[in-house]
């Protein structure tokens, strides 16, 4: 068989695999040292991304004129910097104005960070976010879960109506049960995906997110 006629088990739409802690920062570890990614450039392409996602379930037309702000609360660590990242962007993409609020985008707290490690401010944010009435996108994890388990989805946890994980799902997103998700992992390549099993839908187009 030709490789033109053999079909690529990458792209092939089979059962995804979740990433455990240790095998998510396993893969950034090879893509920071044997892909001469920068941290920042991560950021950045995951930042962009989880913008995309959120303006393919929310777009301009379906927000009330007198509420097209976005709301993204950002933690100290590296979720944090792909919050504001996300928010540059949708600052172009939603022309974002200042007096209401239509959505919240969740980057408090990324996988391995407990919100008592954190405290303060975080610890607020997080109990702020769990009474909202509009809808809540979080990136890579909701805030506060554990990101093996989901042990934070319990009653009194976020509840995201969008989940948009970076790179590849983590393990708790299989306990996601919100109307959306996404995985911005477009930037990985392919020797890395084989490596970890991962298996994903394909991308269409150009897009930088599949839906799940």
């Amino acid at each position: 068989m030709s490789s033109a006629a053999r079909p690529d088990p990458v792209e092939a739409p089979e059962e995804r695999r979740f990433l455990s802690t240790a095998e998510a920062a396993a893969l950034e570890r090879e893509l920071l040292e044997d892909y001469r990614f920068g941290r920042q450039q991560l950021v950045e392409l995951c930042g962009h991304a989880s913008a995309v996602a959120v303006t393919k379930v929310f777009p301009l037309p379906t927000l009330s004129r007198k509420q097209r702000t976005v709301l993204v609360v950002c933690g100290p660590e590296q979720n944090g910097a792909v919050g504001l990242v996300c928010a540059r962007h949708l600052r172009v993409f939603v022309q974002l104005i200042n007096d209401a609020y239509g959505l919240v985008v969740d980057a408090v707290l990324g996988p391995g960070v407990e919100p008592g490690e954190i405290g303060g401010p975080c610890t607020r944010a997080l109990a702020t976010l769990k009474l909202l009435s509009i809808p809540l996108v979080s990136l890579d994890i909701p805030s506060g879960w554990d990101a093996e388990t989901g042990g934070g989805d319990a009653e009194d946890g976020l509840r995201p109506d969008v989940l948009v994980s970076l790179a590849a799902p983590k393990r708790c997103a299989g306990r996601f049960s919100g109307r959306h998700h996404f995985v911005a992992g477009r930037f990985v390549p392919d020797d890395v995906r084989r490596k970890f099993a991962l298996r994903l839908p394909g991308y269409t187009g150009t897009d930088c997110v599949a839906a799940l």
